[in-house]
């Protein structure tokens, strides 16, 4: 059987691809930068703050904040250890279903993510939004699901309810 050539990169597309990977690659550390100078945490710490904070009495299921922040579950795991050994959270098990358990974002814990978001949303805005030019926000927000989408490892299963969004 003959194997398939690859599909090689055209100018336009590798151009493309260039720049997308510059950006994957600089743009996490540049805020990352920030937050660790401003805050004293890092980027997936603050998304984890962040996220429970905009939940409903700041709690959230494990599972679901692993998918919300884009993280694996034991990539979560680890840093709500750490967050919670600085008092910043805490886990106890769901009253609905004691098998799983939730993150609870502390008192502490918001004052630091209230504290840190100005800082995170003037560096976004720097970096990322006044870089734009006007109606190239929603290409990005389109372009960002797109992606995001196939690189969901649950999009691959696609019987599998996902927090927040529809069956397929």
């Amino acid at each position: 059987m003959p194997e398939t050539p690859p599909r090689w990169l055209d100018q336009t597309e590798q151009a493309a691809w260039l720049s997308l990977s510059g950006m994957m690659i600089r743009l996490p550390g540049v805020l990352d930068a920030q937050l660790q100078r401003d805050s004293g945490l890092s980027l997936f710490e603050y998304f984890v703050l962040s996220n429970l904070s905009m939940s409903e009495g700041r709690t959230n299921r494990m599972s679901e904040l692993a998918y919300l922040t884009y993280g694996s579950q034991s990539r979560l795991s680890n840093v709500v250890k750490r967050l919670e050994e600085r008092g910043l959270v805490r886990r106890e098990p769901s009253p609905e279903n004691g098998r799983h358990i939730n993150a609870i974002l502390t008192d502490e814990g918001f004052e630091v993510v209230r504290q840190a978001a100005p800082g995170h949303v003037a560096a976004v805005r720097h970096y990322i939004f006044d870089a734009l030019e006007p109606g190239q926000t929603e290409q990005l927000h389109e372009i960002g699901d797109r992606i995001v989408e196939r690189t969901d490892p649950l999009a691959i299963f696609p019987r599998v309810v996902r927090p927040g969004r529809p069956t397929r």
